[in-house]
């Protein structure tokens, strides 16, 4: 494969974005990707403690554990590599006028490393905003409308950056949770600690790699005495990973751009974990992603900073993952149908009911699954 960026790969073709062939597979409906879910499965809250959480390998068969069960489940030799990112609180409630406005910052115009003044954001509610108008969120915070888009996107340009709005942020912004945990007006201050993992560090995300948010201290030194090791990738999480897929047909939906690093260093330790014949696990969707556009096909790494928009769908050819952790996702999501060309559709359609019939917890503060490949 020549360029990770913008490319769907399906039965071994290669498709740079803008330019999709119709050589290939059929082309799969998005409804394939469909399940139903009772809403009470939803998680509100985490597990408590985080590896106390329910685990389902999915594999030849099917079989229920826990998170703390891990290192019994993996071999020494194996390496997982996990999302570094910090999930910045990126919802701010401010007012226009006498208006309440709330926004959720998700893409920097500039390096996110320097914080920058310009942001983009979705708002709520759009319509009624118009270019020039000020927000007011404290009266230490103001930002300016400097462009509206499509779909409730705006731009703001704050009247502060780097430093100074990191901390303003940090004070004043709640943890940009999905909308299908409930919060009021403010959010929850527990968010702030329960929806970041234990090992963030690079702040950046505007949602948490959530298969991480398992991992506690103990549970890493658990792994670490059994021989299995660990390594970490950065991929700052955008809202984009979340969004519905919208289109007839699946391949046809376009997935945001996120930036990833993968360092010189983790990839020596991949490589060298192959070599001793360990398996490479991947912790969550974005380390998949990032490992993947980062290898050729022969599997080596070629470590750097990137933009990352790989659409893995069923027929995709994996080069470097072995295993994956994962939690359980929204139907017809992207990230459902990554899962589902990892293991296969029927596999995961069959777990999933299976979860379901077991009331496993879903979504960010879910449960999780490890998957091993399809056949």
């Amino acid at each position: 494969m020549a360029s990770a960026r913008g490319a769907v790969q399906r039965g071994g073709d290669t498709f740079p974005s803008g330019k999709r062939h119709v050589r290939a597979l059929p082309p799969m409906k998005t409804e394939s990707f469909d399940f139903t879910l009772p809403e009470e499965l939803i998680a509100q809250h985490p597990a408590e403690p985080r590896d106390s959480a329910r685990l389902l390998r999915v594999g030849a068969a099917l079989e229920d554990h826990r998170v703390r069960d891990l290192p019994d489940l993996l071999r020494p030799g194996d390496l997982l590599v996990l999302n570094d990112t910090q999930v910045l609180p990126s919802r701010l409630h401010g007012r226009r006028g006498e208006a309440k406005v709330e926004v959720t910052l998700h893409k920097p115009e500039g390096r996110i490393e320097d914080c920058p003044a310009r942001w983009r954001a979705f708002a709520r509610p759009a319509k009624r905003l118009r270019d020039g108008n000020e927000i007011v969120f404290d009266e230490s915070l103001r930002a300016r409308v400097a462009a509206k888009g499509e779909a409730g996107e705006v731009t703001l340009e704050f009247d502060r950056e780097g430093q100074a709005l990191f901390a303003a942020l940090m004070a004043l912004g709640a943890m940009p949770l999905p909308p299908y945990i409930k919060r009021e007006a403010g959010g929850d201050p527990r968010d702030h600690v329960a929806y970041q993992t234990h090992f963030a560090r690079n702040p950046g995300a505007v949602a948490a790699p959530t298969a991480g948010l398992h991992f506690t201290p103990g549970l890493l030194a658990a792994l670490a005495a059994r021989g299995i090791e660990t390594a970490f990738i950065t991929l700052h999480v955008g809202a984009g990973t979340f969004l519905p897929v919208k289109t007839e047909q699946a391949s046809d939906h376009v997935l945001h751009a996120e930036t990833a690093i993968l360092s010189a260093e983790t990839a020596a330790r991949i490589e060298a974990a192959r070599r001793a014949g360990g398996r490479i696990v991947a912790v969550g969707s974005t380390s998949l992603r990032t490992l993947e556009s980062r290898a050729d096909e022969a599997g080596h790494l070629t470590p750097g900073e990137s933009e990352v928009d790989l659409f893995i769908l069923p027929g995709y050819r994996f080069k470097l993952v072995d295993l994956m952790i994962t939690n359980f996702h929204l139907p017809r999501s992207t990230l459902f149908m990554l899962v589902a060309a990892f293991s296969g559709l029927p596999r995961m359609k069959a777990a999933y009911a299976h979860a379901v019939a077991q009331r496993y917890r879903f979504y960010s503060y879910g449960d999780c699954c490890l998957l091993e490949p399809g056949p």
